[in-house]
């Protein structure tokens, strides 16, 4: 079980504590979430339907960089047991690996119009073409997907990445939007990327050759994706605030070599060949070439 913040968020009981469900348990972030009446929605998404109910619950994406703060700070840490049963803790630091947020396109105001703060996320004054701006006309992308607000790939190598939070503010500045927006009002193509590399593990004596795997985590950023959850698994800390947990959809690995974070005795395989083939899926639906994520898989490309 791990603690963040005051509030737990235990591993499902039905599968076995491994090395590897401990690391995707402790590296997924845990949001605040909000409700408002579904009167406030005037005009929601439609590419989304809210769950039943007269209130709907969000998370705002500032929250959602927040619970990464310590880690991009300190790093996240996670228990490992070793091969003869000593037990390390290895601590990692998250890079933004890739973005995408898609928005309804009714909700952008008209490029043409003076009107508006020049606060207002939706102006089109800032927009560079990773955000939606190509050859001074708003770039539509695939239709079907809605409006492309803003986007972002690492090519850097691990050793010139800042970490993630520290990313996301310095895109904030031009880019509000990555701070404001609900997760109602991103569609359902939206979704981020969280590579993860080591820094060091306690006690530091020991040289584990394993422990220098590299992962990539993958996480959907709607509304749509994010199950409305019984009473019992959306945590409540004081009183009436409550915990939403966003693990990821898919998984991918890189320097994975040994029992260490693939327990032959669980279903750890399987586990990463779903997570795997769904993170592949994914970026083929949506037509995507992600670097690191061909780096990992080996697909690299020399100049």
């Amino acid at each position: 079980m791990r603690t963040k913040g005051g509030q737990s968020v235990a591993a499902s009981g039905q599968f076995a504590c491994t090395n590897l469900r401990r690391f995707l348990d402790c590296m997924t972030p845990v949001v605040p979430t909000r409700c408002l009446p579904k009167a406030y929605f005037k005009n929601p998404n439609r590419l989304w339907q809210p769950w039943e109910g007269d209130d709907i619950e969000y998370f705002t994406l500032g929250d959602l960089w927040n619970s990464y703060s310590e880690w991009s700070a300190y790093g996240a840490g996670t228990q490992v047991v070793l091969d003869n049963e000593e037990t390390v803790f290895q601590y990692y630091v998250p890079y933004l690996s890739a973005i995408q947020i898609y928005i309804d396109w009714s909700s952008v105001e008209d490029p043409c119009s003076d009107k508006g703060d020049t606060g207002n996320i939706w102006m089109v004054k800032g927009m560079d073409y990773l955000s939606g701006k190509k050859n001074g006309s708003f770039w539509h992308g695939k239709e079907k997907l809605g409006f492309l607000y803003f986007q972002y790939f690492e090519t850097a190598s691990p050793y010139g990445r800042i970490p993630l939070v520290d990313k996301i503010n310095a895109f904030s500045r031009s880019h509000p939007g990555l701070k404001s927006l609900k997760s109602v009002d991103v569609l359902p193509a939206s979704w981020m990327a969280v590579s993860w590399y080591p820094i060091y593990h306690i006690p530091s004596n020991r040289t584990v050759r394993d422990l220098s795997t590299c992962f990539l985590t993958y996480h959907t950023l709607s509304s749509s994706f994010q199950e409305k959850e019984a009473d019992d698994t959306m945590r409540t800390v004081e009183d009436s605030k409550r915990m939403m947990p966003l693990p990821p959809f898919g998984l991918a690995t890189y320097k994975m070599q040994g029992k260490i974070w693939n327990d032959p005795e669980s279903t750890d395989q399987e586990h990463i060949i779903s997570m795997l083939s769904a993170a592949a899926s994914w970026l083929k639906q949506l037509g995507v070439q992600h670097h690191d994520f061909n780096y990992f898989m080996g697909l690299r490309q020399y100049s």
